[in-house]
């Protein structure tokens, strides 16, 4: 008779579900600029290009500071990074808010992605470090919660008060937000050093320096494919995702507030999939999930760029998100074990080459869209995904004929 799994403390469920506030708001800020660049780019009277800084600069500071993030969790504490960031995210989006020229809002925004970068990957390492494996899964579906319902939060807070209040209450939100997450964070950090016996094995402790541990990573050939995959997908999917709503509002004449809806439903399709995540992972395994997902997503991506009947753009939303997050959970799991030994560098490397892709790929659809259109960028990111989940799957096929590995949804 198989034992029972080990049994999570009260303390680390406390500490995980406010991880998960965390990285609800951490994936939020990220998102809120995504449907309201129209209304900024009539506002500072400037091309929605140069609007759409607000989004890439951002992304290039998030990526670049993993770098430093990770290896300053493995040797300082995650938890305690997570908090201090957090709160800092608070007084990046007051500036956000009082800004009163888009230099000012881009730089603010730069200030938000150096901070909101602690968050999601450290948290997710954290998880790796204080749950046992037998729950890590479940663990990591309720952190990831958080992540996957920040997009829906971003994009409808984003599309709303661009059409109503006025886009500066976003970041107002925002900066309430994140400063009561903090305050609970902070809470909780306390009682942990209060209490040192606790299950959190997120203490300092010597670590090799950052160099030696990233040239480790690096020169293993499965975690630099895994690096260099979710470059790719960072470009052709979160990349492409901060044009959708901006396309549905000039292409099909929708309001920005029905067009944030929209996009939101995409992460509404994440959510739908971790309800169904254990059963899809029995059924295909990591390899099916990254093969079907980028199909899924690569055809909702192709209807959504070329549909002229605004009514089929929410089903399709839905299924993109869906196929998408079937795919980067399975890449999100892949990074959580490239390195256990240096969990947080590891993750935030892969971070890194996530959020740099989608600095590129917001910076080349804004550019692309002149040429091809908007919508023909859309489709063309969705091939460009599916390509990708085609190698990650043969890749995946490859490594587990010779080791069969679990996965765990995030």
């Amino acid at each position: 008779m198989p034992s029972a799994p080990p049994r999570i403390s009260a303390a680390t469920q406390r500490s995980a579900f406010l991880l998960s506030l965390a990285t609800f708001s951490s994936m939020a800020t990220q998102r809120i600029c995504d449907a309201m660049l129209p209304a900024l780019s009539n506002i500072f009277q400037t091309s929605v290009a140069q609007a759409a800084q607000v989004i890439w600069v951002f992304a290039v500071v998030y990526g670049l500071a993993q770098l430093f993030y990770g290896p300053l969790g493995d040797r300082t504490g995650k938890f305690r990074i997570i908090t201090y960031a957090t709160l800092g995210c608070s007084v990046a989006s007051l500036v956000a808010a009082f800004a009163d020229n888009l230099n000012t809002l881009v730089m603010a925004r730069a200030l938000t992605g150096l901070f909101a970068a602690a968050v999601i990957p450290l948290a997710l390492a954290w998880v790796g470090d204080a749950v046992p494996y037998e729950r890590r899964l479940e663990t990591l579906a309720k952190v990831g919660l958080g992540t996957t319902l920040g997009i829906v939060g971003g994009q409808l807070a984003g599309g709303w008060f661009a059409d109503t209040l006025g886009w500066r209450w976003a970041f107002a939100l925002m900066t309430v937000i994140f400063a009561v997450v903090g305050c609970l964070l902070l809470l909780d950090l306390r009682r942990q050093q209060r209490l040192p016996g606790t299950e959190s094995v997120d203490m300092p402790h010597g670590r090799p320096g950052f160099v030696r541990q990233a040239l480790a990573i690096l020169s293993d050939p499965w975690a630099s494919r895994v690096l260099m995959i979710a470059l790719i997908e960072g470009a052709a999917g979160f990349g492409v995702l901060s044009t959708i709503a901006s396309h549905l509002h000039q292409t099909l004449d929708l309001s920005l507030s029905l067009s944030g809806s929209i996009v939101a439903l995409f992460g509404l399709g994440g959510v739908l999939y971790m309800s169904v995540a254990r059963w899809l992972i029995r059924r295909l395994g990591e390899d099916g999930l990254a093969q079907y997902g980028t199909a899924l997503m690569g055809l909702s991506f192709a209807v959504l760029g070329f549909t002229r009947w605004w009514p089929l753009t929410p089903v399709v939303c839905l299924s993109a998100g869906f196929g998408f997050f079937m795919f980067h959970n399975t890449m999100q799991a892949n990074a959580t074990q490239m390195t256990p030994s240096a969990r947080g560098t590891s993750v935030s490397l892969f971070s890194c080459a996530l959020f740099s892709g989608q600095a590129l790929g917001v910076l080349m659809a804004a550019h692309l869209s002149a040429v091809l259109g908007s919508g023909g960028v859309i489709a063309l990111g969705g091939s460009i995904v599916l390509v990708v989940g085609t190698l990650m799957a043969r890749s995946l096929r490859a490594r587990n004929g010779r080791s069969l590995s679990p996965i765990d949804p995030l």
